[in-house]
């Protein structure tokens, strides 16, 4: 009877055993699972942190670009603002400049002019050609220097040279001069050749002088005189 109880308790020791290691082996599979699972979600979530620092890199490169970019763009605003302001700072002096001038000229040209009036110098430049050359003398393009600067073009058609053979005289210029020297010189074509000829004449105040150049076969001779009763006072 005691060996049947004794044996009665081996076989409840050993159930019991067997159950206490089929719980343990489970508490350990299930701990092994749950250990697997938040050894996952920690890769995950340093896997995600990687990308979110990442992005971060990222977005924090972009707006330093962004700020470089308006920066540079500033600067070069900046940079045309103050060109702007030099061009338009300049083109006011050279506008002032230029008004100043044009001051200046009209000023000058004004007392020129005061003092050729009061001086009452008077230069007359004529052109006649001489009447006995007959009808083979022709003369065309014509043109009339005072002191280096032209004042007169002409271009004579067959009629005004006929009229030159036949006595008149043309008027090439008259003005109001300085009482100081002054040189005429006449650039004409005769018979289809270039002539020139020059003469230095003195006006004086309150005279008329005349400077004449008469084609006289196929020459040019200047003449000069004074006259104080045709002057304009």
């Amino acid at each position: 009877m005691k060996r049947i109880a004794v044996a009665l308790m081996a076989l409840v020791a050993v159930g019991g055993s067997t159950r206490l290691h089929a719980q343990q082996d489970a508490n350990q599979q299930a701990y092994t699972q749950k250990r697997e699972q938040l050894v996952k979600e920690l890769q995950q979530a340093q896997a995600q942190l990687a990308d979110i620092r990442s992005q971060r890199v990222q977005l924090q490169a972009r707006i330093e670009n962004v700020i470089a970019q308006m920066m540079q763009q500033r600067a070069q605003a900046l940079l045309m603002s103050n060109e702007m302001n030099a061009l338009q700072q300049l083109d006011a002096m050279l506008t002032s400049s230029q008004d100043n001038l044009v001051e200046q000229r009209d000023r000058f040209t004004t007392i020129a002019n005061a003092v050729r009036r009061r001086s009452g110098a008077v230069l007359v430049v004529l052109l006649r050609a001489d009447s006995s050359t007959g009808p083979g003398q022709i003369l065309g393009a014509t043109t009339l220097q005072v002191d280096n600067a032209p004042v007169e073009n002409r271009t004579y058609t067959v009629t005004a040279n006929g009229a030159l053979r036949m006595g008149a005289v043309d008027q090439l210029y008259r003005a109001d001069v300085l009482p100081t020297p002054h040189t005429v010189a006449i650039n004409i074509t005769v018979n289809g050749q270039p002539m020139t000829q020059s003469v230095n004449v003195s006006a004086a105040g309150e005279t008329v002088t005349y400077v004449q150049f008469a084609v006289r076969n196929g020459q040019v001779v200047p003449t000069t005189w004074t006259s104080r009763g045709t002057t304009p006072f």
